[in-house]
């Protein structure tokens, strides 16, 4: 019997509460980059291949449900459990601005041309802050049926999606009228949303299944059952041929996109997962825990399997990298 061929993932410690939301941002001329929330209350940004920390985001006095960073990873922005949302400059970890809110924010995401922040929460209401204009008021959008859970936007910015912790289904919202034109629906709560890089399909985690909807005609194009609750899933951005899923059982699992057929497993984790990402280029993918780490696995297809048990770990942030700061941020300040 042929022996599996077993690798290991990259082990970022740092965060001292549960991981809960992780983003990748798009390739730039350095590189590529990670920021992950945590309910310890400070986002951390990495290095997207090697997951060596790069800097830590201080300033919120709550646990920090989402992150996000702009499409040239200049900016960051978080959603916190303390009533607000920030702004950071991503090159020098300084807070820009910080927007109120009337209760908890949940869910945050750039717009694709950078000058729109989208937010969301406990009070069920989407706003949209113009980042040009900071102190301006937001636009609020119609009332969300239920506490928004994600949010995200897709074409070209014209659309915006959310959907709410407390019932099932994807909203969809026209930007410009301000009203629900489409919902996806579901029979349990939509734990995670993502937009595919090519814009073709949005790929959610309800229940104990991962769908994906055509995202321009909004139909259901794949529904498969999962062996467990999950939380958040992902589709390889650069083929498509491929997804991965995250939840309680504490294994990611990855599957061929087409068939259904699990290609994968991977264990380390000493929690329920709660966030999955891809990196941009598909070649590695993050899983966010509650057992406080992000781990960072490389893609692979065939007889392997992936386990921890003699894992690397990386720079946390008492170790910053002196070699891939000065690499990335030659000439920037990074605390």
């Amino acid at each position: 019997m042929d022996k599996k061929k077993v690798t290991v993932p990259l082990v970022c410690h740092g965060h001292s509460r549960p991981v809960v939301d992780l983003f990748y941002s798009p390739v730039t001329s350095d590189g590529f980059f990670l920021v992950s929330a945590s309910k310890d209350s400070t986002p951390m940004l990495r290095n997207g291949e090697t997951g060596d920390w790069i800097g830590t985001f201080e300033g919120h006095k709550g646990a920090v449900w989402s992150c996000c960073l702009d499409t040239h990873a200049l900016r960051a922005a978080s959603a916190s459990a303390d009533f607000s949302a920030k702004l950071w400059d991503a090159l020098t970890g300084d807070e820009l601005h910080s927007f109120d809110h009337k209760h908890i924010v949940r869910a945050c995401a750039f717009s694709e041309d950078t000058h729109l922040l989208l937010t969301g929460g406990f009070e069920k209401i989407l706003r949209i802050f113009d980042l040009n204009r900071p102190d301006a008021p937001p636009r609020e959008v119609e009332k969300s049926p239920g506490s928004i859970r994600t949010v995200a936007w897709l074409h070209s910015d014209q659309t915006i999606l959310s959907s709410c912790s407390d019932s099932g289904g994807v909203r969809l919202w026209d930007v410009r009228s301000g009203k629900i034109v489409n919902t996806l629906e579901t029979k349990s709560p939509v734990t995670s949303a993502e937009v595919s890089k090519d814009g073709r399909y949005i790929t959610t985690a309800d229940g104990s299944s991962v769908k994906f909807w055509d995202a321009n005609h909004f139909g259901l194009v794949k529904s498969y059952d999962m062996p467990c609750t999950v939380e958040s899933a992902s589709l390889e951005p650069k083929s498509g041929d491929k997804f991965i899923a995250g939840g309680e059982d504490m294994w990611i699992r990855l599957y061929d996109f087409n068939s259904g057929e699990e290609i994968g497993c991977n264990k380390g984790h000493h929690g329920p997962v709660h966030c999955v990402r891809f990196s941009p280029g598909g070649e590695s993918y993050a899983s966010g825990s509650e057992d406080g780490t992000v781990r960072i696995w490389q893609t692979l297809v065939g007889p392997t399997s992936q386990k921890d048990s003699t894992a690397p770990v990386v720079n946390g942030p008492n170790k910053l990298s002196a070699l891939e700061v000065a690499s990335k941020l030659e000439d920037l300040h990074v605390q």
